[in-house]
């Protein structure tokens, strides 16, 4: 066997000859590197007469050269760090599916009125009992990445319409389940995106197209929708048997404010004990009772027309800060400070009495002496009053908080018609009626167990929002999955008048709107193939507000029963389910990075001097 040296890209390698030149014309002459000498393997295909005399050549002018294999190996580029998990393709495409599934399963038996409600602890032991879907995901402690998502798109229609939480979440789940099946056959995610945002504007501008508008002229037909609204928000909550008493509660809280109807005028205070029905709404702003000093009992508790001091000031002795320092000659030096200090303290409590103020409120504590002195001339006062309730006073009932008592002039002070301290349940509240500058109200809850209260304050927060929405938007539609099977069956019919891959996946939205009625038939323990079938013939003979009787376990026209929604709500959460849906599909790859492994600062963050690591000996 022959030993042929030959270079090659710059490099001389030691090469075998298998098969001798001379022995045939066309003879291919392999060359490969020995293993055994470390050499890099690399065969060479080569017509060994056309080759032979240039071969000769190289033998004299080349010499055996070792190369190491690292040199001729590509380099690879290190992009992201070590321990990085990254998933492409199909596969985690369907992983983020399954992830939205089963953030769906978390609120799907939540929705209508059969809705069953859910117990979230969180890690410190607090129990929130509840049924919105926004509460419960923003409980959830999600990690996916796929899945907070739906998370988002959820608190998105909770800050934006107040109700549909649930509806969007469960539509957006849908979505991705129809479509989970063209995915695994290699459909394009582009393809599905074009065809479902199509979807979305005509199901959209069909929600529009057929909205009932109503009149704004007529006051009482603008309070009946109004409260119907209120009512189908309250169908779904705990506190559904008291809907008509709640939802003219929260008509009238709504419309007692002014036109940009700002959600921070009105407030909503809890006072455990008694019965729903104690409930009762404020017209002007209403806060518990502060913590009050010996001397509050002699003060008034009801005055006419009051003027009102809003402050920011300490109106209390303290001791001195840690590092004062206070250098005296004397004992008539030491009194003269003493003696300061109550002066000064006396001097702001003359210019508030001189002011004319007859309520002084005071974000700050107000101590012992001012309270026993405001009580020997007829003035009420309240100190460690919560900023949000100083300012919805100051918006009330004007003036401004101040932050000394320099300037105590009349433009600073507010002013209502009542003031008055009542006794609610088992606490004192602090009413202020009459309140000229802002319309402003407080609704106070009455109920046993705390989370039934908090749950009843976040089920009014719907209500409000929604009637908020119907108020700016004067078009309802109907509830109880009609306008979800009419929107279906208008989505089929046009389906079936396009060609190619368009009309399945348009047919599988219309399909996918059909969870809502569904959903509402399993919560309510209905047999749903049986109520959908009956819906789809309903609708294909116009039937077009048709929907689930929940009371009859059959179906009904909703709008004749008033089961009515603003069309907002069902847009904005058409809307957002598809953007969701269309964006998780728009994901081709996940990149998760590894936790950092650092170490912290010596001594440990926040544990203080010589509470960290231990020092290796």
């Amino acid at each position: 066997m022959l030993k042929w040296f030959v270079p090659d890209s710059g490099q001389t390698e030691r090469l075998c000859c298998k098969t001798p030149v001379a022995e045939s014309k066309n003879t291919n002459v392999v060359l490969e590197t020995s293993r055994m000498m470390g050499f890099l393997r690399c065969p060479l295909m080569m017509d060994a007469a056309d080759r032979c005399e240039q071969i000769i050549s190289l033998l004299t002018l080349s010499s055996c050269l070792p190369v190491s294999p690292s040199l001729l190996q590509p380099t690879p580029v290190i992009l992201l760090k070590e321990g990085t998990d990254t998933s492409q393709g199909i596969p985690q495409l369907i992983s983020n599916i399954n992830a939205c599934q089963v953030i769906a399963e978390a609120v799907r038996t939540t929705l209508g009125p059969r809705g069953m409600d859910k117990l979230m602890v969180d890690s410190r032991g607090k129990a929130t009992i509840s049924n919105d879907g926004a509460t419960i995901l923003k409980l959830l402690d999600v990690v996916h990445p796929a899945a907070k998502t739906l998370v988002d798109i959820a608190r998105s229609q909770d800050a934006e319409v107040g109700d549909g939480t649930t509806s969007v979440t469960l539509l957006a789940a849908e979505f991705l389940k129809q479509l989970k099946s063209y995915v695994e056959e290699g459909l394009h995610p582009q393809t599905i995106i074009r065809a479902f945002r199509t979807a979305t504007n005509l199901a959209v501008s069909k929600i529009k197209e057929i909205a009932v508008s109503v009149k704004k002229d007529d006051k009482q037909e603008q309070r009946e929708l109004l409260e119907k609204c209120a009512a189908t928000a309250l169908n779904s909550k705990l506190i559904a048997g008291q809907k008509e008493f709640f939802s003219k509660m929260v008509v009238d809280a709504v419309m007692s404010l002014e036109e940009l109807m700002s959600l921070k005028m009105i407030g909503i205070k809890k006072v455990q004990g008694g019965a729903l029905e104690e409930s009762q709404l404020v017209s002007g702003v209403a806060f518990k009772k502060t913590f009050s000093y010996a001397g509050f009992e002699m003060q008034p508790k009801r005055y006419e027309n009051p003027k009102i001091a809003l402050l920011n000031v300490e109106l209390e002795l303290k001791a001195e800060k840690d590092n004062a320092e206070v250098r005296v000659k004397s004992v008539e030096d030491y009194q003269a400070i003493v003696d300061a200090e109550w002066n000064i303290l006396y001097d702001k409590l003359e210019k508030i009495y001189q002011s004319g103020a007859k309520v002084v409120l005071s974000k700050l504590p107000i101590g012992d002496v001012a309270t026993q002195f405001f009580a020997d001339r007829d003035l009420f006062c309240a100190g460690r009053v919560q900023e949000e309730d100083l300012k919805r006073t100051m918006m009330a009932c004007g003036g401004s908080i101040q932050t000394s008592v320099g300037a105590m002039t009349d433009d600073v002070l507010g002013q209502c018609e009542l003031f008055e301290e009542v006794q609610v349940g088992g606490e004192r509240y602090n009413f202020f009626k009459g309140c000229p500058k802002a319309k402003t109200c407080t609704i106070i809850l009455r109920g046993g167990a705390e989370q039934f209260t908090e749950e009843t304050e976040r089920s009014l927060h719907d209500a409000i929002m929604i009637v908020r929405r119907a108020i700016k938007n004067d078009s309802v539609v109907a509830g109880g999955g009609a306008i979800e099977m009419e929107l279906s069956k208008y989505l089929r019919d046009y389906s079936r008048t396009i060609p190619g891959k368009q009309q399945l996946l348009i047919g599988a939205y219309a399909k996918a709107l059909e969870i809502i009625p569904r959903q509402l038939c399993d919560n309510a323990g209905f047999d749903a193939t049986n109520i959908l079938n009956k819906l789809r013939a309903k609708h294909a003979q116009g039937g077009m507000w048709y929907g689930v009787d929940i009371n009859n376990e059959d179906i009904a026209d909703n709008f004749v029963a008033c089961v009515w929604e603003p069309s907002i709500v069902r847009i904005n959460a058409l809307t957002a389910a598809s953007e969701a849906a269309c964006l998780i599909l728009s994901v081709d790859e996940t990149i998760k990075n590894p936790r950092s492994t650092m170490d912290g600062p010596p001594g440990g963050a926040g544990r203080g001097r010589g509470r960290g690591r231990p020092h290796a000996h």
